[in-house]
């Protein structure tokens, strides 16, 4: 579940180079652009293919931040019990939460092995403002695994608020911990415990 996750998460981390591509492109051509060029680096890249997980989190660090709405993600996370949280404890989970999936994800992503990823036809309206972006990841000697991107239409561009692996939600998979770590020391003992996860990668929502 990590790796196929911390390959969702690598899918997009090429997106930074190309600046003004999130305003221009739907999501699906989105996707499949970042596809293309994030595999090409993990295929050339000699620190990634090393097991450098340095090299990992700042590839992550670099350019995933601008494409995820991580306030929503970290809120659809933590579910109900985020409106009891106040401003500043909402802006110290959403960096801890992210400062966590970049910790636990770049040590999977150095264990890509020439991965393809194939992209499932998406109908969309021009009014429509949240849609699902359906891929696959193939591996030979195995079956594949569907890999979708829930995103909205903001005005940034497109971005990603849920990646859902096999048919288990990302956020939905977080949440049920989540709960119990609420239950048992509070907002700030989930945040506590999310900083601890994090605590290796230098990184700020910057929300």
């Amino acid at each position: 579940m990590k790796f196929l996750v911390s390959m969702a998460v690598a899918l997009l981390v090429c997106l930074a180079p190309a600046a003004g591509l999130a305003d221009e492109l739907g999501p699906d051509q989105l996707v499949r652009k970042l596809s293309e060029d994030v595999i090409e680096i993990l295929r050339k890249d000699e620190a990634l293919r090393n097991g450098d997980t340095t090299a990992a989190v700042r590839l992550i660090e670099e350019a995933v931040l601008p494409h995820f709405n991580l306030r929503r993600m970290t809120m659809l996370a933590v579910g109900r019990d985020w409106r009891e949280a106040t401003p500043e404890q909402q802006k110290r989970l959403i960096d801890a939460f992210y400062g966590m999936l970049v910790r636990t994800y770049s040590n999977a992503l150095t264990q890509y092995r020439d991965q393809t990823i194939e992209m499932r036809p998406l109908r969309i309206s021009p009014d429509e403002t949240t849609v699902r972006v359906q891929t696959a990841i193939r591996q030979s000697g195995a079956q594949p695994v569907g890999v979708d991107y829930m995103m909205e239409r903001t005005a940034d561009g497109w971005k990603v608020f849920d990646i859902v692996v096999a048919g288990v939600s990302l956020v939905t998979n977080y949440r049920g911990t989540f709960t119990q770590e609420i239950r048992a020391g509070g907002i700030d003992g989930l945040i506590r415990s999310l900083e601890s996860r994090g605590h290796d990668s230098t990184i700020s929502s910057q929300s």
